[in-house]
């Protein structure tokens, strides 16, 4: 029922769009404005996509947009779905793989979360070179689709190295300073304890969110090349008053946009 629901979809999005984008982009919480660059052909709102969830949070505004970014077809998530929202793992995922059979060859994807390493602070970009997913359901679990990839997905490079690598030459070109680090998907919609910072921090985390995790394991399961990058939003590890607000969240993102924007728009050249 999946692949018919994927087809479905897709076959409705290349009635109003029959480009195929070669990259895809998730925007997280307050980095909907990364849209501006892009020269927009086509804006599909959630709502009119058959099998399409529809995005509740602020900060997420809730359409697919295709059209060009540095000289490539792109299509961007603008808002995207989390569990925490009541969605299942599959629905989280359901993009992901709507993309990969629109054609899109690598996924980029942004998140804003809070800081767990001490030499981080507000408005640091982290580039993710690993996750720990311990808290968030495995969107695999259940049935295997075999047309979408293996029972047993190998993770030992979810983020691949070789962007990375790209994004920090172009990081560094623009003396952008950019973190790297791992990144820890719960579920939320809290925000963490104090206690589970600390426990986070102590397996290795960098920085943790509530989003991110189950759109790569899709993405990987299907074969789709992956980077990812956080905006350091608010600093988990922190004194005793200091309390985090969804609003300070949105506006450390937006502070941070133009750097992020930047990144991903030169590595989208490269692709």
């Amino acid at each position: 029922m999946t692949v018919q629901k994927i087809n479905e979809a897709v076959a409705y999005i290349k009635k109003q769009y029959s480009i195929s984008p070669e990259a895809g982009i998730v925007l997280g919480s307050g980095l909907g404005s990364f849209t501006a660059e892009i020269k927009i052909e086509k804006e599909l709102p959630y709502s009119e996509i058959p099998h399409f969830p529809v995005s509740t949070v602020e900060g997420h505004s809730g359409k697919l947009i295709f059209g060009e970014l540095s000289g490539k077809k792109v299509v961007a998530m603008a808002g995207r779905f989390h569990y925490y929202e009541g969605y299942t793992p599959e629905e989280v995922v359901f993009p992901i793989r709507v993309m990969k059979y629109l054609g899109i060859k690598t996924l980029l994807i942004s998140n804003a979360a809070g800081g767990m390493n001490i030499n981080f602070k507000v408005g640091d970009l982290m580039i993710i070179n690993d996750h720990v997913s311990l808290f968030a359901p495995n969107p695999l679990i259940g049935k295997n689709i075999a047309e979408f990839g293996p029972r047993f997905p190998d993770m030992s490079e979810p983020y691949k190295k070789d962007l990375i690598h790209k994004a920090r030459i172009i990081a560094a070109a623009e003396n952008i300073d950019v973190r790297e680090g791992i990144y820890c998907g719960v579920t939320g919609p809290t925000f963490e304890t104090r206690a589970e910072y600390k426990l986070l921090n102590i397996i290795g985390g960098d920085a943790v969110g509530m989003s991110t995790v189950q759109e790569v394991i899709a993405a990987v399961h299907m074969g789709l090349p992956v980077f990812a990058m956080s905006v350091i939003t608010d600093i988990g590890i922190r004194p005793e008053d200091n309390i985090i607000t969804h609003e300070e969240v949105l506006q450390a993102a937006k502070d941070a946009e133009p750097k992020l924007t930047y990144i991903f728009k030169e590595l989208i050249a490269q692709l």
